[in-house]
Protein backbone atom coordinates (compact mmCIF):
# COMPACT_ATOMS: atom_id res chain seq x y z
CA UNK A 1 0.00 0.00 0.00
CA UNK A 2 1.05 3.41 -0.80
CA UNK A 3 1.56 5.96 1.76
CA UNK A 4 1.03 9.80 1.25
CA UNK A 5 4.94 9.63 2.37
CA UNK A 6 5.93 7.56 -0.75
CA UNK A 7 3.01 8.42 -3.02
CA UNK A 8 5.82 11.62 -4.73
CA UNK A 9 9.14 9.68 -5.19
CA UNK A 10 11.99 10.95 -3.05
CA UNK A 11 14.75 13.02 -5.03
CA UNK A 12 17.36 11.39 -6.50
CA UNK A 13 20.23 11.57 -4.06
CA UNK A 14 22.43 14.20 -5.74
CA UNK A 15 19.54 16.22 -6.01
CA UNK A 16 18.84 15.78 -2.10
CA UNK A 17 22.43 16.60 -1.39
CA UNK A 18 22.46 19.57 -3.63
CA UNK A 19 19.15 20.74 -1.72
CA UNK A 20 20.21 19.86 2.12
CA UNK A 21 23.66 21.45 1.13
CA UNK A 22 21.69 24.48 -0.13
CA UNK A 23 19.85 25.53 3.03
CA UNK A 24 23.19 26.47 4.92
CA UNK A 25 23.63 29.13 2.73
CA UNK A 26 19.94 30.69 3.74
CA UNK A 27 19.69 29.59 7.34
CA UNK A 28 21.46 28.54 10.88
CA UNK A 29 20.15 27.27 13.53
CA UNK A 30 19.33 28.36 17.57
CA UNK A 31 22.11 26.47 18.59
CA UNK A 32 24.57 28.13 16.19
CA UNK A 33 24.10 30.93 17.00
CA UNK A 34 24.19 30.24 20.33
CA UNK A 35 27.66 28.89 19.99
CA UNK A 36 28.58 32.15 17.44
CA UNK A 37 27.79 34.35 20.00
CA UNK A 38 29.65 32.38 22.80
CA UNK A 39 32.56 33.08 20.77
CA UNK A 40 34.84 35.83 21.45
CA UNK A 41 33.77 38.36 18.45
CA UNK A 42 30.90 36.83 16.96
CA UNK A 43 31.27 36.95 12.66
CA UNK A 44 28.17 38.23 12.54
CA UNK A 45 25.23 40.80 13.80
CA UNK A 46 22.14 38.95 14.84
CA UNK A 47 19.01 41.26 14.02
CA UNK A 48 15.76 40.84 15.88
CA UNK A 49 13.86 41.99 13.14
CA UNK A 50 10.66 42.09 15.60
CA UNK A 51 8.61 45.23 16.78
CA UNK A 52 10.68 47.32 19.83
CA UNK A 53 8.40 46.86 22.15
CA UNK A 54 8.37 42.81 21.46
CA UNK A 55 12.14 43.38 21.78
CA UNK A 56 11.72 44.63 25.04
CA UNK A 57 9.82 42.15 26.28
CA UNK A 58 12.50 39.23 25.71
CA UNK A 59 15.37 39.17 23.29
CA UNK A 60 18.38 37.06 22.65
CA UNK A 61 20.93 38.73 24.67
CA UNK A 62 23.48 40.54 22.16
CA UNK A 63 20.84 41.10 19.41
CA UNK A 64 20.36 44.32 17.89
CA UNK A 65 16.86 45.29 17.17
CA UNK A 66 16.24 46.80 13.88
CA UNK A 67 12.19 46.35 12.93
CA UNK A 68 11.85 45.02 9.55
CA UNK A 69 10.25 47.98 8.31
CA UNK A 70 12.82 50.32 9.06
CA UNK A 71 15.26 48.46 7.57
CA UNK A 72 16.68 51.16 4.63
CA UNK A 73 19.99 52.10 2.84
CA UNK A 74 20.22 55.33 5.47
CA UNK A 75 19.33 52.71 8.92
CA UNK A 76 21.79 50.49 7.75
CA UNK A 77 24.49 52.78 6.94
CA UNK A 78 26.78 51.90 10.01
CA UNK A 79 27.41 48.71 8.84
CA UNK A 80 30.08 46.99 6.86
CA UNK A 81 29.12 46.40 3.49
CA UNK A 82 30.66 42.92 4.11
CA UNK A 83 29.03 41.89 7.50
CA UNK A 84 26.86 38.89 7.72
CA UNK A 85 23.55 39.04 8.81
CA UNK A 86 21.68 36.49 11.05
CA UNK A 87 17.50 38.14 11.04
CA UNK A 88 15.55 36.09 13.77
CA UNK A 89 11.56 36.98 14.71
CA UNK A 90 8.62 35.46 16.95
CA UNK A 91 8.94 31.63 15.54
CA UNK A 92 8.22 29.44 12.83
CA UNK A 93 4.58 31.05 12.56
CA UNK A 94 6.22 34.38 11.81
CA UNK A 95 7.59 35.41 8.69
CA UNK A 96 9.66 38.47 10.10
CA UNK A 97 12.78 37.23 9.57
CA UNK A 98 12.40 36.34 5.94
CA UNK A 99 11.12 39.95 5.57
CA UNK A 100 14.20 41.32 6.90
CA UNK A 101 16.22 38.72 4.85
CA UNK A 102 14.87 40.08 2.10
CA UNK A 103 15.36 43.97 2.88
CA UNK A 104 18.79 43.25 3.89
CA UNK A 105 20.04 41.14 0.80
CA UNK A 106 18.23 43.82 -1.42
CA UNK A 107 20.46 46.55 0.14
CA UNK A 108 23.19 43.81 -0.61
CA UNK A 109 24.04 42.48 2.61
CA UNK A 110 24.49 38.78 3.34
CA UNK A 111 22.27 37.74 5.51
CA UNK A 112 21.07 34.25 6.82
CA UNK A 113 17.63 33.42 9.06
CA UNK A 114 17.79 31.76 12.52
CA UNK A 115 15.15 29.25 11.69
CA UNK A 116 12.67 28.67 15.11
CA UNK A 117 13.00 32.36 16.25
CA UNK A 118 12.12 32.88 19.75
CA UNK A 119 10.19 29.86 19.97
CA UNK A 120 13.51 27.67 19.03
CA UNK A 121 15.41 29.82 21.19
CA UNK A 122 13.19 28.90 23.95
CA UNK A 123 13.23 24.87 22.93
CA UNK A 124 16.86 25.00 22.81
CA UNK A 125 16.55 25.85 26.56
CA UNK A 126 18.56 29.09 26.08
CA UNK A 127 17.33 32.42 28.17
CA UNK A 128 16.10 35.78 27.04
CA UNK A 129 17.28 39.08 27.92
CA UNK A 130 14.50 41.62 28.68
CA UNK A 131 15.19 45.51 28.22
CA UNK A 132 16.40 47.67 25.71
CA UNK A 133 19.75 46.00 25.05
CA UNK A 134 21.65 46.47 22.25
CA UNK A 135 18.27 48.20 20.41
CA UNK A 136 20.06 51.48 19.74
CA UNK A 137 23.60 50.66 19.39
CA UNK A 138 25.61 48.75 16.90
CA UNK A 139 26.35 45.14 17.87
CA UNK A 140 29.72 44.78 18.72
CA UNK A 141 30.86 42.82 15.74
CA UNK A 142 33.91 43.27 13.57
CA UNK A 143 33.18 42.61 10.45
Amino acid sequence: MTTAVSLIPAAAPAEALERFQARFRFETDCWDVHEGLSAHGPDFVLVDVRSRAAFERGHVAGAVNIPHRTITRERMREYSPNTLFVTYCSGPHCNGSARGAIALASLGFRVKEMIGGVTGWLDEGFELEAGVGKSEAKAACGC
